[in-house]
């Protein structure tokens, strides 16, 4: 009996040596193939910094609010919204059935989406789950504080325009300094967090997520734009940022009152110092009206614009004179996002040309997707860095969703192609990644087009705020 047991351990450990002697070798080119690629990623992000004596002075405006950050499934089980059986898509949302009508269209692809909640009533209920649901986190929330907190650590000195209440400035970073109202309470987002794989009823999630509702009292008047004017005068920014213009989608502005207030702001940004560049920073718009009013009054005066994979399309739509893309494709390819990114660069300055060149022609565009970073700068413009800064976006993506400045790659993966074309033209380049120089960068035309990897989490801690996090640490290295 003896000599049986001693034989199948002898041959337990046979099994389990000869497991490990032809796993290994894959499992170690795929961790040295990873680390190679973060090594490098960290090398070109090295490869500049921000200057400690002179740091980059960045003005960013509008709003605000606290976050409350939730698995977004089991709220919705907590307050017993079910699943519906007709996905659909809404400009805001009235009623718990149009809620989840609305969450099952965007769940199923992963698709990122923030609608306005007319119904106090809905919106204080889920609050108040929200609040009582175990796990549920708060934190600094709205374009324009989450871009100036990344900016701050990056080393910049930065104004922000928002109004805010005391306890939500006293945790902001001391390289801030705040243009706006004081307020006894805060607007408040939930933030309907899923992970790649989450299931509620018939549907489960391709890649993780967040849905974002609101019903904001303050963001939407843009009420700090005032204060926030005056102190650009004595803080000569060298970038301005302006964010938060989705809180007046759908908004019950009465008439000719979001008019009003955007026709501020354009006169706001025209008077900038051409020596100040000018970032724009889109968000999931679904109100035609607003966006043709943004491309009236806010795109003109951008030198520079950031949007994601949903973002892209949805611009692009507008300009070609067709219904918005309320939804597209949540993983595109290299070579379709380069050829929308080429496209929407022509548009916008065929548009500033046809307007006299009034404004100020486009001379930047990044664009953020789960798999890769892509930023089109012209060349002899004043941006700068275009390599490093593609590089920091993609590290700054990992960075941001993990929740950990330091990137564990046993908690993340390439998803980005070995290979990919940089248009669908038939005859285009095609560009391997090579992991020892991920960045691929190239001229075309009048400009350098530049597209790093991610190293997407798969441990995901949060991902709302990751595209303003991203721009924001693409922006710093290129001012």
């Amino acid at each position: 009996m003896a000599i049986v047991v001693k034989y199948s351990s002898l041959l337990s450990l046979a099994v389990v040596l000869i497991a490990y002697w032809f796993r290994s070798p894959d499992s170690s080119v795929l961790d040295d193939r990873l680390d190679t690629v973060l090594s490098s990623l960290l090398r070109a992000e090295r490869k500049v910094g921000t200057n400690s004596v002179i740091r980059p002075r960045v003005a960013i405006g509008f709003g605000g609010c606290v976050d409350i950050i939730v698995d977004g499934v089991a709220l919705l089980n907590k307050i017993g919204v079910k699943p519906s059986d007709q996905p659909l898509h809404h400009d805001y949302i009235e009623n718990a059935e149009q809620l989840s009508q609305s969450f099952a269209f965007f769940f199923p692809p992963g698709a990122a989406s923030e609608r306005f909640v007319v119904n106090d009533t809905l919106f204080s209920e889920l609050v108040e789950a929200s609040r009582e649901l175990p796990g549920n986190r708060w934190s600094i929330g709205g374009n324009a504080p989450v871009m100036a907190s990344r900016m701050a650590l990056e080393g910049c000195d930065v104004l922000l325009g928002g109004s805010f209440s005391t306890d939500f400035t006293d945790i902001l970073s001391q390289r801030i300094t705040v243009a706006g109202n004081t307020l006894n309470e805060p607007d408040i987002h939930l933030i309907l967090e899923y992970p790649t794989g989450a299931t509620w009823g018939p549907y489960t999630s391709l890649r993780a997520n967040r849905y974002i509702v609101h019903s904001d009292d303050h963001n939407p008047y843009l009420d700090s734009m005032e204060q926030f004017q005056e102190q650009l005068k004595s803080f000569k920014p060298d970038l301005l940022v302006v964010g938060g213009l989705q809180m007046m989608d759908n908004f019950p502005f009465k008439h000719g009152v979001r008019e009003s207030l955007l026709n501020n702001l354009a006169q706001m940004l025209s008077s900038a110092s051409p020596q100040t560049t000018v970032h724009f920073e889109m968000a999931s718009f679904v109100d035609e009206g607003l966006m043709l009013d943004l491309l009236q009054f806010v795109l003109p005066h951008a030198d520079s614009l950031g949007m994601n994979e949903q973002e892209l399309p949805n611009l692009l739509s507008l300009f070609r004179g067709s219904n918005l893309t309320v939804l597209s494709d949540p993983n595109p390819r290299v070579a379709t996002v380069l050829d929308q990114m080429r496209e929407l660069y022509r548009l916008v300055n065929q548009h500033h040309h046809q307007d006299a060149g009034t404004g100020r022609p486009l001379t930047r565009l990044h664009v953020h997707t789960l798999a890769f970073q892509a930023i089109i700068v012209k060349r002899g413009s004043q941006w700068k860095n275009t390599m490093s800064a593609t590089a920091k976006a993609s590290l700054t993506a990992n960075r941001h969703v993990c929740g950990s400045a330091d990137i564990d790659l046993s908690k993340a993966r390439l998803i980005m192609d070995e290979s990919f074309s940089t248009s669908r033209s038939e005859g285009s380049q095609r560009i391997p990644l090579q992991e020892s120089r991920p960045v691929s960068c190239w001229d075309e035309d009048d400009y350098e087009i530049c597209v790093a990897p991610v190293l997407v989490c798969t441990e995901v801690y949060q991902t709302a705020g990751g595209g303003d996090n991203i721009s924001a640490a693409g922006l710093v290295l290129q001012v």
